[in-house]
């Protein structure tokens, strides 16, 4: 096996697959072949939305180097029925993106999304020897240290002394179905030397516990509970399984004056945003990666104005026009997962904007639906059409919009007003595109509202599904 001149990541002999290790492994799209040990998966939610956000991995590789994997909930069911905790993979194709600062599980820099071309397959006959795990055992003083912080996500093993306020001196009495009615039980553990802290364990950690509990040869006296947060309440420090929320926050589009489109790369929109005060205009080249699920592709608009039509006793009404009775149109409200070779983001396209991605109208999508599916209600919400699906792994040159709620922080997802042809030079755009796009991005207000009362509620929200007494859920804030 030969190594790169720069010294980097071994690499393999002409007649050896392309291989990269986690060291090496920087921001953007990577054509290589990653190998290592899945240690566990964990489906991580939206509590708001009770939608999910995705699917969380912590992977260990040959060097004993662990780094978290993400794969976004439309991709999910097909690689899901493969992942076996334990088991050796290797990954064709991937994106490095940023690892997140709040609840983090691993030191590394970045995380391995799963694009769109990405492919998993077993190593059942590997020779390499992969390390089975990598613990990040802290002491108390680090734990309080880190307290309310919504920082990395360590490990704690120690002895259990009350489960649910019972002494383990008798075998303690669990109630499963209290456990699912509560959604959580309590464990006090002591970790070496340390103070007894209280440890909540929440929903399928809750009940994985009570099951291997019970199920038990021998008393269990000793617990190890992996990626913790931190949180203090009532003066003492407690470890609570925390599930945050991950919002997606809608954004609005003011009329603005006419401005030249400059072009840009992911990364310097997001510098842009941190740094910059002034809505703009900008292009912006980047591949379409997937469409996100959990939230509609469209929206049902008044017919005159495009404001997004509100639902009366009896009919539909514009809050903008005044007027009842109106007709419906349905537009494009679809977001799409996009990256380039500094970033990822989440472009929402609106109105003309997805029916020059697909070539066809939002409402021709719609009644095309209804015509093959006619037993479906109208308050059914109809899936991600075809037409949208098929532009993944497509390359296209975006014109994106800057608006007052990514320069306020409320959102981070970035509107598209058109799509442009990748030879097309920067352009000048009148007022009068701007103000039908905010027209658009007016009907969808009300989301806008929704997302942002939800975005108090933290950051990442993640739920593991691991086995107890060895292994843990990811961590579940306590909300009662």
């Amino acid at each position: 096996m030969a190594t790169k001149a720069n010294g980097k990541s071994p690499v393999s002999s002409a007649s050896e697959e392309k291989m990269m290790l986690f060291k090496d492994i920087s921001l953007g799209p990577h054509e290589t072949q990653l190998r290592f040990r899945l240690i566990h998966f964990w489906e991580a939610w939206n509590p708001i939305k009770k939608t999910i956000i995705g699917l969380e991995m912590i992977l260990i590789d040959e060097q004993g180097t662990v780094i978290q994997g993400f794969i976004s909930p439309g991709r999910i069911d097909k690689y899901l029925s493969e992942m076996k905790p334990g088991s050796v993979y290797k990954l064709d194709n991937f994106y490095g993106t940023s690892n997140k600062t709040n609840y983090r599980v691993s030191e590394h820099a970045v995380t391995v999304s799963f694009s769109w071309n990405s492919k998993l397959s077993v190593l059942h006959d590997s020779t390499t020897p992969f390390d089975e795990d990598r613990f990040r055992f802290r002491s108390y003083e680090d734990f309080a240290a880190n307290c309310d912080l919504k920082g990395d996500l360590y490990d704690v093993v120690g002895h259990m002394k009350l489960v649910n306020g019972q002494s383990l001196i008798e075998p303690p009495v669990l109630d499963e179905v209290e456990t699912a009615k509560k959604r959580h039980l309590l464990v006090h553990v002591q970790s070496h030397d340390g103070p007894v802290m209280k440890l909540y364990l929440w929903d399928q950690a809750a009940r994985d516990f009570c099951k291997k509990f019970k199920t038990h040869e021998n008393k269990p006296t000793v617990l190890l509970v992996t990626t913790v947060s931190e949180e203090y309440f009532c003066a003492d420090l407690n470890v609570l399984h925390t599930l945050g929320s991950n919002p997606e926050i809608a954004e609005q589009l003011d009329a603005e004056v006419v401005t030249k489109r400059e072009p840009m790369t992911i990364k310097e929109l997001f510098s842009y945003i941190k740094q910059e005060s002034a809505q703009r205009l900008f292009e912006c080249t980047a591949t379409i990666d997937d469409v996100v699920h959990g939230s509609p592709w469209y929206y049902i608009s008044c017919s005159g104005c495009h404001t997004k039509a509100t639902k009366g006793p009896t009919s539909l009404m514009c809050g903008k026009c005044g007027k009842v009775n109106i007709v419906g149109v349905p537009q494009y409200r679809a977001k799409i997962s996009v990256y380039d070779n500094s970033d990822q983001a989440v472009f929402v396209l609106l109105g003309d904007a997805g029916r020059e991605l697909t070539g066809r109208h939002a409402s021709e999508l719609v009644s095309s639906y209804f015509e093959v599916n006619g037993d479906q209600g109208v308050e059914h919400e109809v899936p991600v059409p075809e037409a949208l699906i098929s532009t993944i792994g497509q390359r296209h040159k975006f014109c994106v919009k800057v608006t007052e709620h990514n320069l306020s922080g409320k959102a981070r997802s970035l509107t598209v007003t058109k799509i442009l042809s990748l030879d097309t030079s920067p352009a000048t755009d009148a007022p009068e595109g701007i103000q039908n796009n905010a027209s658009l991005e007016e009907a969808v207000g009300i989301a806008n509202k929704e997302s942002q009362t939800a975005s108090s509620l933290g950051d990442e929200g993640s739920k593991r599904t691991v086995p107890l007494l060895t292994r843990d859920s990811k961590t579940q804030k306590c909300g009662d």
